[in-house]
Parts: C-alpha cells; structure tokens; sequence
C-alpha cells in the first residue's frame, strides 16, 4: 500500500473514443466471415458495429514463438470476436454516481453453453464447482482457491469473472473486503499515489473527493467494486489461512483455513507484503502501564484529547498520523532513529470542473491515468542514477525541509545524510509544520526500553500515556510463507530461507500451481501497486488458458529459470539508490539483499508478463490414463 505503510495491464475491456455507450468492436483482421457473424449479432443486440484496428487486445494463451509441443486448434474467428467492450468509464458503473453496476461482458455470456473451462472439468468427470470426485464429499473443490480480499485478491477475482471463469473463492480472514486499507484506520490514513492512478484501469471511479485518495474513499471504493462486479458469493469471510499443503499424487493444494478446508487446483496468495505489523521486541513494553497501539492496528474508541504521546517511527504513516493528532494532543514526541526525505504532496480538492470532465468526456480520465503512470516512469532513471537523484527529487525535499523548519537543531536532525529513494520518499504538506508547533519534541534515536509508563531512549526519559508504534510491517519475512507447503514438504518460508525470490514475483520453484500477486521484488518506489498487480493477474489468466489449452494439471517455474531471473535483478540493482544510497531500509533482509523493490520501469513488468512461456515451466499433464482414472473414482 503506496502510504499508508512504512514501505509502502491491461483491462478486461477496451474502447473506442467516439464509440457509442457499447458498440460491438470489429478489427480489421477479422475475416468476411467473422465480420458478418459479427455484424448479425450486433444487430441482433441492437448494437452498432466499430472498426478498428486493434480493438480486442490478443491474449494469447501461449507464446507462440517459445511454445512446445502440439497446440489445439483455435476457436472460430466469429465466436472469438463475438466481444462487446464497454466504455471503461462506465465498466462497473461508479461513474457520474450511478449505484447499479454494467458487468464487464465475457465471450459466450448471451449463448447458453457452458465455457470452454467448465467444459473441460465437465467432460472430465468434474464440475464446475463443489465437490470433485476421487475427494472427501465434505471438501469442496475449486479450480482457482485466492487468498485475500484486498487489492489483489479482488483484482485476481474481477478478472477471472471476466475471462469466463467463476470456479473460484475468495478466504478473506477478515469480516469485510479492504486488505490494508480495512487494517489501517489511523487519524489522517491515506495514499500517495494519484487516485487515478490507484485504481483498477478496467474499474475507474469518477468519485475521488481529492487529487490522493483517503482512507475512507479507497476502502469505499474496494466495497463499491467488489458490489458492481459481484464477488460476495465467492467471498468466505472469517477464513484465515492455516495451512496450504500441495498434493503431489493428485496435483492440488490442500488448503485449511480458520473454519473449514478445500482443495483447489490452483492457489493464489493475494496477501501482499503489508498485512503482519512489525512490533519492537522492546525490554518492558509488557508492563507499560499506558495504552499501546499499532498504526495498522489502530483502536476507534481511543482519544488522545490531552494526552502525553510518543510516536515510533518516521515513515509514512507517522508523518500523516502526527500532523492528525497533534492539535489535540497534551504533549507529543517523536522517537526518530533516520530521517526520511519528505517532498511536498501535491493535494487538492478535485473541483466541478474537473468531475465533469471525468464524468462527461469519453477518455480523459484514461488519458490522466496514462499520463500520470508514463510520468512517473521517469523516476526509476533517477533512482539508477544517485547522482541525478540528488540533483532533483532530494534537492526538492531539501528545499521543502528549508522552507519549513528554521535553522538550527530541528532542521539538521531532519536532514538525511543518505540519497533521496534508498529509503521511500514521503510526501506531505503538513509534517514539518507539525513537528514545529509547540510542546513536540523529536528525539533522535531509537526507543531502548520501557519501565512503567517511562519511554528510555539513551539519556532521554520520558513519561507518557499512549505509546504509537509507526513501525511498518514484517514485509521482507511475509508470515504467511510459513503456512504453505510445496512439493518437498519444506514451507515456502523455509524455501526463502537465503533470500525471498519469485520468477516475475509470481511463481516458486518447488511449489507447483502456486502464485502469487505482489510476490518478491514487485514493489514500487515510484508508481501505483494496481498496475503491479493487473499484470501479474494477466499473466495468471495466461497460465490458466495455457493449462486449459494443453490439459495442464500443474506448472512449476524451473529453477534455471528462478534463478536466471534472480540474477538479472541482483545486477539490476548495481549503483542504484537502493544499494549505494547509503541508508539501511525496509526493502531489504537482514543480509543486506533486496527482495522487495522493482528496480526496473512498470511497463517492462508488463511486457515480461504479458504471456505464460511454457518452455519456463516444468509442465505435468493429464494423461488418458489419469483422466479414466478420475472418472472412475
């Protein structure tokens, strides 16, 4: 999550600017046949009909070039194109307020025949959903079991609705949908990534209040879209994740959670890296004898009104809580072991004019969107380069910070001796101001101990009543690695051992049909984790088709390939911010390696994920023999 964290590809539809509210798309490859089929169903529907040159985007389901073995034919041209694509403004009908929503529509929707998937798991002697034979008749089996309910859990959901697919169920341990942004209800949460741009592309929202969204709107907006595209029959809310062991004899996962279990082909870990907070293991924090409290685990009944209160930590939820609470507060301090580069954040109220411009002009807020994701690409370039970093994005922090606090003691414990993008770069308008307002206090370093309602920091000893721990999330160990279990019986944990690493932040060797959404080295520095997460969703339906298409019962990474991979991120890594910036940060383990960021632009993850290379994976298939013997049990 872009800011509330101490961290911290394509659409299902396309369109055609000037196309009506729903036009049936026609390219210009489409054979005389395919367009005539094309053009009596749209009249059938009432539709018109729109040329255009790449109007349905291919998704292959193999990459042609690099694919082995034998291929099945390709369906019909005429029931391939038979796709009607929807204004992305209106996919899921959050614009202009409309409450009710226009489902994004799926190849074979208005024919009533069962997908090509069902088909498959049918003729098989599956089902679509529920119970698969040769299990226990109380397991139920899924094709596609996802573990999350947040951005990716949710993305990784619309997505396979849209291809068709709805063999499928969301664990959310929780009582709702959110992820981190349900987890973090602290004063003044929200993001720091444009609102546009923090947001599905194939689910725009013309209700963002402000330029950055809150955390009130972006939750919002998670429980609009989880409504318009209709996932809470798919969602098993209070089912946390115990245990996830695969099945080698027959090919799928054994997932046990909180109040039940299943088996499922494939499992999805859409958990992300901010869900476990990371508390100090301080020496009496036990026996505090004030309240203690998380920021990702905010309690609402707690008031801070006239209060003596320390906050631990520096990152990015501290700078927007601090600003939240210090006006109410008796007396405040902030526990400050490095100081973060803070840029101005360029907030505002969105006005009249630009909400009908969102809501009116066919395209613009895609075009904002794109411009606003092309534009920050620029930054990785400073990022590989810390000398250019200085002379830019950290000489603008330098100038805030000058701006805002006067000379003297303040200011040079404020100031980082390390380049602006080793540790992530904050931004607030409000933070320093904060911490110059009278009766705060910043310590410089870290908090050693706590005795009685005393903070020890060094020489510094000071009594309060709430103690805020801004510490960020255990994000480089992922806690959930413990629960799952690959092929070898050892846990995914265990496998990361030296090094969390995923081919493409996306799959494990050892683990079959495993994948993960925002997996090792997928997070951002500089752009939004939406544009992470609908690549590595597009690249899922990719294996899911190439499994369909070649009677795949498992895929699993080969390790050449892992660790291929690896290296040419290692390298990556070489003179950036993030190895020779100086500073000790968040993205890395405690061996100095980092698993955590994208070194590289957003768009190359695009295009190395834009289709499943078969010839990257060990491939087990269903053989005849195996499929009469399913059939039979």
């Amino acid at each position: 999550m872009e800011s509330i964290s101490d961290s911290s590809t394509s659409g299902a539809s396309g369109s055609i600017d000037g196309a009506p509210e729903t036009a049936c798309i026609c390219s210009t490859s489409t054979s005389r046949v395919g367009i005539i089929a094309l053009f009596l169903c749209c009249r059938a529907l009432g539709r018109p009909l729109v040329g255009s040159a790449a109007a349905v985007p291919r998704q292959p389901s193999c990459n042609p070039v690099r694919a082995t073995g034998p291929q099945e034919p390709a369906p019909p041209a005429a029931a391939a194109l038979l796709t009607v694509v929807l204004r992305s403004e209106d996919t899921i009908g959050l614009a202009a307020g409309r409450d009710e929503a226009r489902p994004l529509r799926r190849r074979g929707h208005d024919v009533d025949e069962p997908s090509a998937d069902e088909a498959r798991r049918t003729n098989s002697g599956g089902a679509p959903s529920g119970h698969a034979p040769g299990r226990p008749g109380d397991v139920p089996h899924t094709r596609v079991a996802i573990v999350g309910a947040g951005f990716s859990g949710l993305g990784t959901a619309i997505r396979l609705l849209a291809a068709g697919r709805d063999d499928f169920v969301v664990l959310e341990r929780a009582e709702d949908v959110g992820g981190t942004w349900r987890e973090n209800d602290y004063p003044g949460a929200a993001c720091d990534v444009m609102s546009l741009l923090y947001s599905y592309s194939f689910a725009p929202s013309t209700e963002w209040r402000r330029t950055f969204g809150t955390r009130s709107e972006i939750l919002e907006y998670l429980r609009r879209t989880t409504d318009a595209f209709g996932l809470r029959p798919h969602i098993r809310f209070g089912h946390a994740l115990e245990r996830a062991r695969w099945d080698d004899d027959r090919k799928l996962w054994h997932v046990t959670t909180s109040r039940g279990a299943w088996t499922a082909d494939v499992l999805v870990l859409g958990t992300g890296y901010l869900s476990e907070p990371a508390v100090p293991d301080l020496p009496g924090l036990e026996g505090f004898e004030g309240t203690v409290v998380h920021s990702s685990r905010w309690d609402p009944t707690l008031d801070v009104r006239g209060k003596r209160v320390a906050v631990v930590g520096t990152g990015a939820s501290a700078i927007q809580i601090i600003p939240s609470i210090q006006p109410d507060v008796a007396s405040l301090t902030v526990y400050q072991r490095t100081p973060a580069w803070v840029a101005p954040k360029p907030d505002k109220a969105i006005g009249p004019g630009q909400l009908w411009l969102r809501r009116n002009v066919p395209g613009y807020q895609r075009f904002r969107r794109e411009f606003n994701k092309r534009g920050r690409e620029i930054v990785v370039g400073l990022m590989a380069r810390p000398d250019l970093m200085r002379k830019t994005l950290q000489s603008s922090a330098l100038a805030h910070l000058h701006a805002t606090v006067p000379e003297g003691p303040l200011r040079d414990a404020l100031t980082p001796d390390y380049v602006a993008g080793c540790k992530r770069v904050l931004f607030s308008n409000t933070y320093y101001q904060a911490l110059t307002s009278p009766g705060v206090d910043v310590v410089a370093a870290g908090v050693d101990s706590v005795h009685g309602s005393s903070v020890l920091a060094g020489d510094d000893v000071r009594d309060v009543d709430v103690l805020v721990f801004a510490t960020g999330f255990r994000s480089v160990e992922r806690p959930v690695a413990r629960l799952v279990e690959g092929a070898d019986g050892r846990t995914l944990a265990e496998h990361w051992a030296g090094g969390a690493s995923a081919y493409l932040g996306s799959t494990v060797a050892g683990f079959p049909n495993l994948f993960l959404v925002l997996g090792p080295n997928t997070a951002l520095g500089h752009s939004s984790q939406t544009v992470m997460i609908e690549a590595q969703v597009g690249y899922l339906l990719s294996a899911l088709r190439c499994m369909d298409d070649r009677s795949v019962a498992a895929f699993e990474v080969r390790t050449e390939v892992q660790d291929r991979f690896d290296a040419m991120l290692r390298r990556r890594f070489t003179g950036t911010v993030w190895e020779d910036g100086g500073c000790r940060s968040w993205y890395a383990d405690a061996s100095g390696r980092n698993p955590s960021v994208w070194p590289m632009t957003t768009a190359r993850f695009a295009r190395m994920t834009k289709s499943f290379v078969p010839s990257d994976y060990q491939l087990t298939t269903v053989s005849a023999r195996a499929r009469d013997l399913v059939t039979e049990r």
